[in-house]
């Protein structure tokens, strides 16, 4: 008579199944791994070419930066796609990141060019990750500002300055715990210190060109 533990267990019984279950779950995992490799490749292109339309928008070349968003687009549309039917992956670090830079250059590009920003749903992004590429681009805008104060143009760095302070308004009454907001505290706080230096440079830069002013028409 055999005893539990002494061989194999008899033929089908509850374990008879396991082989073809096994059989299934790697097939199901393949396919996840599948729609994973694809959607981090997608992931790539998408923040090459917002990293690549960010410094067109800063060299002045809006046409470039438009063309490369239009292909940063579709970037996010096909790496959506392929985790369309893994909630898990769409909403994993590297899919909600390509996304929020694709925010960042949306939204960069429209206050360069003093335009409507592009809503949430126009970007097909959820409200967390709008929200921390809106912080970046307001982020971001610092460098605009220097270049347009290193140029003389005060009055269109003051523009862009009062946008960073309206966005920074607008993120501080968001009031919702990290897990909800994807950790939105942080790139507040990082915007409200560059804010506070961007402003201070922005002040210094006026007064010394006030005082240039002054002193040429003294000398006239």
């Amino acid at each position: 008579m055999q005893t539990p533990g002494n061989g194999a267990p008899p033929a089908g019984g509850s374990l008879g199944d396991l082989p073809q279950i096994g059989e299934q779950l790697r097939a199901a995992l393949g396919v996840k791994h599948a729609a994973r490799d694809a959607a981090l490749a997608q992931s790539r292109a998408l923040v090459r070419f917002c990293a690549n339309a960010i410094r067109a928008i800063h060299r002045e070349e809006r046409a470039e930066a438009q063309a490369l968003l239009g292909e940063a687009r579709s970037a996010a549309a096909a790496m959506c796609a392929a985790v369309a039917g893994f909630p898990d992956l769409l909403h994993a670090g590297y899919t909600q990141d390509g996304l929020k830079e694709l925010v960042e250059a949306s939204v960069l590009l429209a206050l360069a060019a003093d335009e409507p920003m592009p809503s949430p749903a126009q970007l097909g992004v959820e409200p967390a990750t709008y929200l921390n590429g809106l912080a970046e681009a307001a982020t971001e805008l610092r460098r605009r500002i220097l270049d347009l104060v290193r140029h003389e143009h005060s009055a269109e760095a003051e523009r862009l300055l009062d946008a960073m302070d309206e966005i920074y308004s607008l993120l501080v009454t968001v009031d919702y715990p990290d897990a909800i907001t994807g950790g939105l505290r942080r790139s507040t706080d990082v915007l409200r210190g560059v804010l506070e230096r961007t402003r201070g440079d922005l002040t210094v830069s006026m007064r010394q060109q006030r005082l240039q002013d002054l002193l040429a028409k003294s000398g006239a």
